[in-house]
């Protein structure tokens, strides 16, 4: 018996999560995932809610099968691996031991960068672009908004005060995703302020990336539509 074919034995609910993300069509069920996470469970929770056991049980089913899923790509795949046990590992952690809140945010911030590698590994991979794929760039763009809640949330912990105006200190990282989503699209509402030199270089960074993101991808996805299955992986396309 291969390799392969042992771990899938051993692990069933993780090989079929695995071949989830090798599916096109698991691009899109994780877009409609993240758009039930940002749009629909937010302003259903009551405010000071804490983190659910359950939700940290999936993402670490999701997180850890997505990166076992870029078979081939088998050097990210021995880079991504350590860094989602890790991240994992401090998350699930600490539901039984004392942790700092900070350890937890930062760990939250790095699996969520290695699940947005894994989603534009996927979204990008040779193969037909079609619905799922843009799908796919839906979902790392969303990816992008909650790294970036992750990381003012972080900054406020440890430096309290680098916001100032309408925050929600109490409910984490959620509590900035209206404010990662403004910045990320260049609403700029102006009802939170960054204050703080770090804050405000996010703030900045985060509103430069999401027109960025927009242009480099669309383009990418029109060269893969328009070069031959052939001409791919030889230097030929954008």
């Amino acid at each position: 018996m291969s390799a392969d074919r042992h771990r899938s034995t051993r692990l069933p609910l993780i090989a079929a999560l695995t071949r989830f993300w090798a599916d096109d069509k698991g691009l899109s069920a994780f877009s409609l995932l993240l758009f039930v996470v940002i749009f629909v469970i937010p302003p259903l929770m009551p405010p000071g809610s804490g983190r659910g056991w359950g939700a940290d049980v999936a993402n670490a089913l999701l997180l850890i099968s997505g990166v076992l899923a870029l078979g081939d790509r088998p050097r990210a795949r021995r880079v991504l691996l350590p860094v989602a046990l890790l991240t994992l590992g401090v998350d699930l952690a600490s539901w039984f031991v004392p942790i700092p809140a900070e350890w937890v945010e930062a760990t939250g911030l790095l699996s969520l960068t290695v699940f947005l590698v894994v989603v534009l590994g996927q979204t990008l991979r040779a193969g037909p672009v079609n619905l799922h794929r843009i799908q796919g760039a839906i979902a790392a763009y969303l990816l992008l908004g909650i790294i970036w809640a992750y990381a003012y949330s972080l900054l406020v912990h440890l430096r309290p005060g680098a916001f100032s105006g309408a925050v929600a200190t109490i409910d984490g990282p959620r509590g900035w995703l209206y404010y990662s989503f403004v910045t990320l699209t260049t609403m700029g509402y102006g009802d939170v302020l960054p204050v703080h030199p770090v804050a405000r270089s996010l703030a900045i960074l985060e509103a430069v990336v999401g027109p960025l993101y927009l242009a480099i991808l669309v383009a990418r996805l029109v060269g893969m539509a328009v070069t031959p299955p052939g001409a791919r992986g030889q230097g030929l396309t954008p």
